[in-house]
């Protein structure tokens, strides 16, 4: 197993902001741009465990904590909680870990944020993985998402929380095990203070998601563009309702030399321990070396 380092930094307005830091081979070395992971909405550093594993045999892997998720501080204005505001946690990550250029992996709002960076800082990224999320979002998967981020709920057991996802999260993967439940439970969720399992972020973050502009920005057309002339892989679960398929096609008409990888019998957000996805990924590595 791959060891990693729990690392911080500030963010512009003083919070104490987390992550996983996996050194990669040959420690200190800056041949190769290192990978940042950047989660989705309600998830965490965590979600990219397996993944990181894989990827740090051959470079620097960071696993990012958004603010109000996992170990990173919360805001204390909920109205942070937003896109632009994540960019600007991006960017001041970047300054005080002295990384000029990296390689993103996004899900769904972490690729969104790697658009808006592309759109103001291109020259930050030598390539890019969108994780089943465009420069268009179906307001189907927003909706559905609404219904319920922020709700507070706890569990007795793991058991108890691996079932409530599956209740909730089954027709997004039909093909999970009870054990493949689990451990998205303990990915997505940790031991509150009470002794209850809780899922972990700020359910304040449901409140500027509420707003349509905050959950996708208007427009990202053009960030899409701007990552022009750099190795992009668009992963897109089958049966995802965040990123349609007249979405995804779009997306590689604009930009050719993207490569688009559609995941069998998997909805919003494939986890990236699919194979296909695990190839698609050291695929775009090999052209960002």
């Amino acid at each position: 197993m791959a060891e990693f380092e729990d690392r911080h930094w500030t963010s512009e307005d003083g919070l104490r902001l987390h992550y996983r830091d996996y050194a990669g081979p040959g420690a200190g070395r800056q041949d190769k741009a290192p990978v940042i992971c950047l989660p989705g909405l309600t998830r965490n550093a965590r979600d990219f465990e397996l993944l990181a594993e894989r990827l740090a045999k051959r470079r620097r892997v960071l696993c990012l904590d958004l603010r109000g998720r996992g170990d990173s501080a919360y805001a204390k204005d909920p109205a942070t909680y937003t896109p632009p505001t994540y960019v600007t946690d991006l960017e001041a990550l970047l300054d005080q870990a002295g990384i000029a250029r990296f390689v993103a992996v996004g899900t769904s709002l972490g690729g969104l944020v790697t658009m808006l960076l592309a759109g103001a800082r291109p020259d930050r990224l030598t390539g890019a993985v969108f994780n089943d999320v465009g420069p268009e979002v179906s307001s189907v998967g927003i909706a559905r998402i609404g219904g319920y981020v922020g709700q507070g709920r706890s569990f007795e057991t793991w058991m108890h929380a691996a079932r409530a996802l599956e209740e909730g999260q089954g027709e997004m993967f039909p093909g999970f095990d009870i054990a493949d439940w689990l451990t998205l439970a303990k990915r997505a969720m940790t031991l509150g203070s009470n002794g209850r399992i809780v899922f972990d972020y700020d359910m304040k973050i449901a409140e500027p998601f509420a707003t349509p502009s905050n959950a996708a920005p208007p427009d990202l057309w053009p960030c899409w563009r701007a990552l022009g002339g750099r190795p992009v892989l668009v992963l897109r679960g089958e049966l995802s309702d965040i990123l349609a398929p007249e979405t995804a096609a779009r997306m590689i008409a604009e930009l050719p030399e993207a490569e688009l990888v559609t995941l069998p019998r998997v909805g919003h957000a494939p986890t990236l321990d699919e194979p296909e996805a695990v190839a698609g990924i050291e695929r775009l590595l090999d052209r960002a070396e």
